[in-house]
Protein backbone atom coordinates (compact mmCIF):
# COMPACT_ATOMS: atom_id res chain seq x y z
CA UNK A 1 0.00 0.00 0.00
CA UNK A 2 1.48 3.38 -0.98
CA UNK A 3 2.18 5.94 1.72
CA UNK A 4 -0.42 8.72 1.72
CA UNK A 5 0.29 12.44 1.57
CA UNK A 6 -1.13 13.74 4.84
CA UNK A 7 -0.45 16.59 7.26
CA UNK A 8 2.67 15.81 9.32
CA UNK A 9 4.13 13.33 6.81
CA UNK A 10 7.90 13.68 6.37
CA UNK A 11 8.89 13.67 2.69
CA UNK A 12 12.02 13.97 0.55
CA UNK A 13 12.17 16.58 -2.22
CA UNK A 14 12.96 15.02 -5.59
CA UNK A 15 13.33 18.09 -7.79
CA UNK A 16 14.84 21.56 -7.72
CA UNK A 17 17.65 23.08 -5.70
CA UNK A 18 16.34 21.41 -2.54
CA UNK A 19 16.41 17.87 -4.03
CA UNK A 20 17.40 15.24 -1.47
CA UNK A 21 16.40 17.36 1.52
CA UNK A 22 13.63 16.38 3.89
CA UNK A 23 10.49 18.41 4.50
CA UNK A 24 7.18 18.16 6.35
CA UNK A 25 3.70 18.51 4.81
CA UNK A 26 1.81 21.26 6.66
CA UNK A 27 -1.30 21.52 4.49
CA UNK A 28 -3.03 19.78 1.57
CA UNK A 29 -4.00 22.33 -1.09
CA UNK A 30 -5.66 19.97 -3.61
CA UNK A 31 -4.98 16.57 -5.20
CA UNK A 32 -1.89 17.93 -7.00
CA UNK A 33 -0.35 20.37 -4.52
CA UNK A 34 0.69 20.39 -0.86
CA UNK A 35 2.26 23.05 1.37
CA UNK A 36 5.62 21.99 2.79
CA UNK A 37 8.25 23.40 5.13
CA UNK A 38 11.71 22.22 6.20
CA UNK A 39 11.69 24.30 8.39
CA UNK A 40 14.34 26.39 6.58
CA UNK A 41 16.42 26.83 9.76
CA UNK A 42 16.72 23.03 10.07
CA UNK A 43 16.84 21.54 6.55
CA UNK A 44 17.10 24.53 4.23
CA UNK A 45 13.67 23.89 2.66
CA UNK A 46 11.51 27.02 2.51
CA UNK A 47 7.78 26.96 3.22
CA UNK A 48 6.16 26.67 -0.22
CA UNK A 49 3.54 25.01 -2.37
CA UNK A 50 4.90 21.98 -4.21
CA UNK A 51 3.56 19.46 -6.72
CA UNK A 52 3.14 16.00 -5.14
CA UNK A 53 5.13 14.55 -8.07
CA UNK A 54 8.19 16.41 -6.75
CA UNK A 55 8.18 14.84 -3.28
CA UNK A 56 8.55 11.27 -2.03
CA UNK A 57 6.71 10.41 1.22
CA UNK A 58 8.60 8.48 3.92
CA UNK A 59 7.06 6.21 6.58
CA UNK A 60 7.87 8.87 9.20
CA UNK A 61 5.09 11.14 10.46
CA UNK A 62 4.86 13.80 13.18
CA UNK A 63 1.81 15.02 15.02
CA UNK A 64 1.04 18.60 13.89
CA UNK A 65 -2.14 20.50 13.14
CA UNK A 66 -3.05 21.63 9.63
CA UNK A 67 -1.23 24.86 8.74
CA UNK A 68 1.24 24.56 11.67
CA UNK A 69 3.93 27.25 11.97
CA UNK A 70 7.63 26.44 11.57
CA UNK A 71 8.04 26.72 15.37
CA UNK A 72 5.27 24.12 15.92
CA UNK A 73 6.88 21.83 13.32
CA UNK A 74 10.30 22.15 15.03
CA UNK A 75 8.74 21.39 18.43
CA UNK A 76 6.98 18.28 17.06
CA UNK A 77 10.22 17.08 15.41
CA UNK A 78 12.09 17.48 18.72
CA UNK A 79 9.37 15.55 20.58
CA UNK A 80 9.63 12.73 18.01
CA UNK A 81 13.49 12.79 18.20
CA UNK A 82 13.73 13.34 14.43
CA UNK A 83 15.97 16.46 14.34
CA UNK A 84 19.10 14.52 13.24
CA UNK A 85 17.02 12.46 10.79
CA UNK A 86 15.75 15.68 9.17
CA UNK A 87 19.24 17.22 8.93
CA UNK A 88 20.75 14.34 6.94
CA UNK A 89 20.09 14.77 3.20
CA UNK A 90 19.64 11.65 1.09
CA UNK A 91 20.28 10.94 -2.56
CA UNK A 92 16.87 11.28 -4.26
CA UNK A 93 15.52 8.49 -6.46
CA UNK A 94 14.76 10.17 -9.75
CA UNK A 95 11.31 9.99 -11.28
Amino acid sequence: MPIAFDVGRICVKLAGREAGRKCVIVDIIDEKYVLITGPKSLTGVKRRRVNVKHIEPTPLKINISKGASDEEVLKALQEANLIEEMRSPIKPKFM
